[in-house]
């Protein structure tokens, strides 16, 4: 279940990352109201994760994921395009993420 409420916590922080441009500098109300539900309920999810998975774990999971994620809705919604050394980076924080997951002895309950 608590990998279940992270997931929820990274697509809750994707949506609400991914809004803030929209709100124009928070002067336009509804994706504001979006950005800060968002949050909160990413904020909620990560804490309920955080019972049984160690803060650093969950948090480079939450970060890797939250910055390839962000990157497609980037492209998607408003058409923003990574050069080769971004999708490099990118990729790099993605093998972090994947070494921590696939090869740490951190214990997770």
């Amino acid at each position: 279940m608590n990998w279940l409420y992270l997931a929820i916590a990274i697509a809750c922080e994707v949506v609400a990352t991914s809004a803030l441009k929209a709100t124009e500098g928070f002067t336009r109300w509804q994706a504001s109201a979006l950005v800060v539900a968002g949050y909160g309920l990413a904020f909620f999810f990560l804490s309920l994760t955080l019972r049984s998975i160690p803060v650093g774990i969950a948090y480079a999971i939450w970060a890797g994921a939250g910055v390839v994620l962000v990157s497609i809705a980037g492209w998607l919604l408003y058409q923003q395009v990574l050069d080769g050394a971004a999708i490099l980076g990118i990729g790099l924080i993605v093998a972090g993420v994947l070494v921590i997951n696939l090869f740490s002895k951190v214990v997770v309950h």
